[in-house]
């Protein structure tokens, strides 16, 4: 499941944040959110065509296909894919906050 993958990443940059010995300009720290952000994506994408495929191969008669293989991956898309919009949520949230501010 590709949410553990996700999970491994994100303890990882954990793990290197707090190892860090010297501070990171900000360019560095948005292109390494920025490539998290895409993986998450590309994540979440996968799921989602993994889960179409299986639904297709099930349709069609494939008897290696499972109703419940199918049932199971397409929840897995759902999850990773409500979990991404409450992610995006949070970050226009944050940015509208941020904009609000005074200076």
């Amino acid at each position: 499941m590709k949410v553990n993958g996700l999970q491994a990443e994100l303890q990882a940059m954990k793990l290197e944040a707090s190892n860090a010995n010297k501070p990171a300009s900000a360019q560095q720290v948005s292109e390494d959110f920025g490539a998290l952000l895409g993986n998450a994506i590309k994540n979440v994408n996968g799921l989602q065509s993994q889960s179409s495929e299986l639904a297709t191969r099930f349709d069609q008669g494939d008897r290696s296909v499972s109703l419940s293989d199918v049932m199971i991956a397409r929840n897995k898309s759902s999850v990773a894919f409500e979990a991404t919009v409450q992610v995006r949520n949070k970050m226009v949230e944050a940015y509208k906050e941020l904009m609000n501010m005074p200076v």
